[in-house]
């Protein structure tokens, strides 16, 4: 299978051209934010509005990840994914304010996979388990927000072919649904 490329931010373009169970090489800026983040974008949404988030949400690409602390040379530590999930509370949200993509691992509500839908974006998964490898596509990485939240701290990363398993697509195609029935059948 030929790995798709693409690069972030992500237009309406790309992502039209991504199908579940797509392999991707991303180029170019995402951003991360994890559970702590989340909960602070959120709050600053309701409490302030829109034009005092830290970045705007506009075709963006957010992983859930916080990286290990790196040594000296590196950009970044190791980098792998962590449970989208725990993020679900917060994604329509985000979604509503123009994210395009997100990163992470595992399978999502039944609401997010309805609502990537509405808003035409793209579920990402990476693999768990290589942070170390992740790591290695990172071309630069730096503190855009809440930097007293340690490894939870939102990062711009500008990233280089770095490997993605489209989950689910802006048609409603479901990697895990796929997947599962085709065990099932064997």
């Amino acid at each position: 299978m030929q790995n798709k490329h693409a690069s972030s931010p992500l237009d309406y373009k790309q992502l039209e051209q991504l199908h579940a169970g797509d392999t991707v090489l991303l180029s170019g800026v995402i951003y991360t934010a994890r559970d702590a983040a989340h909960k602070r974008l959120s709050a600053t949404i309701k409490d302030q509005g829109i034009h005092h988030l830290p970045i705007s949400l506009e075709s963006q690409t957010i992983y859930y990840m916080g990286p290990s602390p790196c040594k000296q040379g590196q950009v970044i530590g190791s980098c792998g994914p962590t449970t989208s999930a725990r993020m679900d509370s917060y994604t329509h949200e985000l979604l509503s304010l123009g994210l395009r993509a997100m990163i992470g691992k595992g399978e999502r509500s039944q609401e997010i996979k309805l609502a990537i839908q509405q808003f035409k974006s793209v579920y990402f998964v990476t693999y768990g388990g290589v942070g170390a490898l992740l790591a290695s596509t990172v071309r630069k990485a730096e503190t855009v927000a809440y930097p007293e939240l340690g490894a939870e701290a939102m990062l711009r990363l500008e990233v280089e072919n770095f490997p993605l398993v489209t989950a689910y697509d802006m048609r409603g195609g479901d990697l895990f649904a796929t997947q599962i029935s085709k065990y099932r059948r064997t």
